[in-house]
């Protein structure tokens, strides 16, 4: 295997508020090999889109900022090359499908002209080859009459395609990697298969990498290479696909998974939840971040536990200390988890109890 397209090493990305930082992204580290597909998923503010963010040099500065880390791309740093590279790299060799196709798309501006726009900055054609470029995009990505529709504006486009468009813009200069950052959010199941598809077939067709952002395990199991689950700014696990959906090892991960309806199991069967909430970044917990919601917590787990392999496998790696496939561990997590539904259900009793016990104060004192 030779050197990764994309490195990013131990990225911190804060934002910096009146009661201090929020560690939105803390020592993040993973690589992406050429024609690579790798998902991003967890729960909303985990960290998934500013991870994509902070490699496009997109992040505001203030409030956010860099506080340690590289992003190396066919070699070079992107957190240190100046601005005019940047701009070279960004819709060029980085491609980006962003979440809302309808606030991202200029709507005083006909879709062609937008997707042209990119192809003169970038691979400086004429006027007359990017429009035709344009209308060879809008074809491949499944827009009828893509001559006509080239003076189209965005409004005059369902959400579905609309998404196509977003697509046809970020691969439009032939970009080495593409980052999807929700690209099927608000779409209609058969709409969402249908962006996957066409996003996935591309990907092969030009032998693009792939970053694929979701929160949707649903949407991973076909889309991806390999997974990085992401927890409260965290990487907490990276696995091939099938590898982490059929032997998770964090628990984070086993959560995220038994909460996931299947066809197979009895209708009576209940999902499985996760307890608590995620954790405050401006003040996260000491150790494990993942450690007040988990089962499997032990005193070890108030230090801090690096992303290490899984025991029994070459490229599955895991930010946890316990071993979670260990039988003795299972009985100890399911022993803590029965313990805190009954705690839960006696507290939901006595809050009853007490609403319901009138009060005796008042009626002692008419007596006297």
């Amino acid at each position: 295997m030779g050197e990764p397209l994309l490195d990013v090493q131990n990225l911190k990305t804060y934002f910096k508020t009146k009661s201090g930082y929020v560690r939105a992204v803390d020592d993040v580290s993973f690589s992406i090999q050429q024609g690579e597909k790798v998902a991003l998923v967890g729960e909303s503010g985990c960290g998934k889109s500013v991870t994509s963010l902070s490699i496009m040099r997109l992040i505001a500065q203030p409030p956010g900022e860099y506080a340690g880390g590289h992003i190396y791309f066919e070699g070079q740093d992107l957190l240190k090359v100046p601005e005019r590279t940047m701009s070279g790299i960004r819709g060029g060799k980085i491609g980006m499908i962003f979440q809302d196709p309808m606030t991202c798309l200029n709507p005083t501006m006909p879709i062609g002209e937008q997707i042209a726009e990119g192809v003169q900055q970038h691979l400086k054609l004429s006027a007359r080859a990017s429009r035709q470029r344009a209308i060879e995009l809008l074809e491949k990505v499944g827009i009828p009459s893509a001559q006509q529709r080239f003076d189209a504006y965005p409004h005059q486009f369902s959400g579905g395609m609309r998404q196509r468009v977003m697509i046809a813009i970020a691969l439009a200069c032939n970009p080495k990697l593409l980052i999807a950052d929700e690209p099927t959010t608000a779409l209609d199941v058969t709409v969402q298969a249908q962006i996957l598809e066409l996003i996935n077939t591309i990907c092969q067709e030009f032998h693009t990498a792939l970053i694929l952002i979701t929160h949707d395990l649903g949407v991973v199991a076909g889309a991806a290479d390999r997974v990085l689950v992401m927890y409260a700014g965290k990487v907490v696990e990276d696995a091939p696909t099938e590898q982490l959906f059929a032997d998770p090892r964090h628990p984070y991960t086993i959560g995220l998974l038994g909460s996931v309806p299947r066809l197979d199991e009895a209708r009576q069967a209940t999902l499985q939840t996760i307890e608590g909430t995620p954790p405050d970044l401006l003040h996260p917990p000491t150790g494990c971040p993942f450690k007040p919601r988990c089962y499997f917590s032990h005193k070890i787990c108030n230090e801090k536990p690096a992303l290490t392999l899984a025991a029994d496998t070459t490229d599955h790696y895991k930010a946890c200390w316990i071993d979670v496939t260990s039988k003795e561990e299972q009985r100890y997590a399911q022993v803590r988890r029965r313990t805190q539904a009954l705690q839960v259900f006696i507290d939901e009793q006595s809050r009853i109890a007490h609403a319901t016990v009138p009060d005796q104060g008042g009626a002692g004192n008419d007596n006297s």
